[in-house]
């Protein structure tokens, strides 16, 4: 009976792995459509969604399922309410690499960024899709100090995304204000998708050590 269960334990943290590689790989395609004017990637992402949200709900109905037929405690409670959490920080990072090409979609045939800015979102887009996969790797390892290695991966699209600021808010940025917002948006989705893969490297540590480290950020975008 206890061993049919640890197997479950085990089975959830695969699905989570597993939607950390649709997360990235939803992200590099988003990525490459935002960068490429790319339609019918975007429109992959975009019809993929889906496949992420049902993702989601799996995992959190099998973590409900244990919390309600085995009563876990001790590390096997921090690791059900654990998976309960990345799972939505996961689904999030669907949703924002979703926003990136909804954003190429809505511009198509024209391109969204100012050539100016896109080498900005080509290294954002490399440093988040390492970030999820980094994420992978740290939910099938439980290794803490891989956890806290993302913490300076995320600094890296921070300071990229306070740069970007001071980019569109120069008074000879000459790309008018719709290009302004669209750079503002899509610099916070990734921003924000990074700190959603921090959240999840969290998760893994409080399941560890029992502690939840001082660093990422839970909010929403």
């Amino acid at each position: 009976m206890r061993e049919a269960y640890h197997v479950e334990l085990e089975q959830l943290a695969d699905h989570l792995a597993a939607m950390s590689v649709q997360v990235a790989e939803a992200m590099e395609r988003a990525t490459r459509a935002l960068l490429e004017a790319d339609l019918s990637l975007a429109e992959q992402v975009i019809s993929d969604d889906a496949k992420v949200d049902n993702a989601r709900a799996q995992c959190e109905e099998q973590a409900y399922a244990l919390l309600a037929l085995q009563a876990p405690v001790a590390t096997d409670l921090r690791t059900v309410l654990a998976a309960i959490h990345a799972a939505e920080s996961l689904e999030r990072m669907g949703d924002l690499a979703l926003h990136v090409a909804k954003t190429a979609r809505r511009r198509h045939p024209e391109p969204v960024l100012p050539e100016s800015v896109r080498p900005y979102f080509a290294e954002m887009g490399e440093v988040a899709v390492k970030l999820a996969r980094q994420t992978e790797q740290v939910i099938k390892s439980k290794d803490v100090e891989a956890a806290k290695t993302l913490e300076s991966d995320d600094d890296q699209v921070d300071d990229i995304h306070r740069h970007l600021f001071t980019v569109i808010m120069d008074r000879e940025w000459p790309h008018g204000v719709a290009a302004a917002v669209d750079v503002t948006l899509l610099g916070r989705f990734y921003e924000r998708y990074a700190d959603h893969a921090v959240s999840v490297a969290k998760r893994m540590i409080f399941v560890v050590t029992g502690k939840m480290p001082g660093y990422g950020s839970d909010d929403d975008m």
